[in-house]
């Protein structure tokens, strides 16, 4: 069974996720911080990690900067979701490896399942 770790940090929809993961057959972990985010990812080794990118204290920009230092964790592939239209964030998001940055407001969570699919 692939693992995903859904990094989110407003619960109602990180359950949102989680639940349509589950039913989709993926075993999925939350994470509500950037750091709490590190901590899951380690011991769970998640094929796959989705990640908000405004997170509260450490940005999802710092997750994936701390993601890529660590030799174990820097080869599991990230897509981000975000609300955040920035396109200085996304060229940083982007120039630190992810597979995608989805803007929320453009998928439904459905889409959203459907397009993390296409990187595991």
């Amino acid at each position: 069974m692939k693992k995903i770790l859904i990094i989110e940090d407003e619960k109602i929809l990180a359950d949102m996720y989680r639940d349509i993961f589950s039913q989709a057959g993926y075993q999925a972990f939350l994470a509500f911080t950037s750091e709490e985010g590190i901590e899951i990812a380690k011991k769970k080794k998640p094929d796959l990690i989705l990640l908000d990118i405004l997170l509260p204290g450490e940005s999802g920009v710092v997750f994936l900067q701390k993601l890529k230092k660590d030799p174990q964790l820097s080869i599991i592939p990230v897509v981000a979701f975000s609300n955040y239209d920035d396109p200085k964030t996304q060229k940083e998001a982007m120039d630190l490896g992810i597979k995608a940055y989805l803007l929320k407001a453009n998928f439904t969570p459905k889409e959203i399942l459907e397009k993390v699919k296409e990187y595991f």
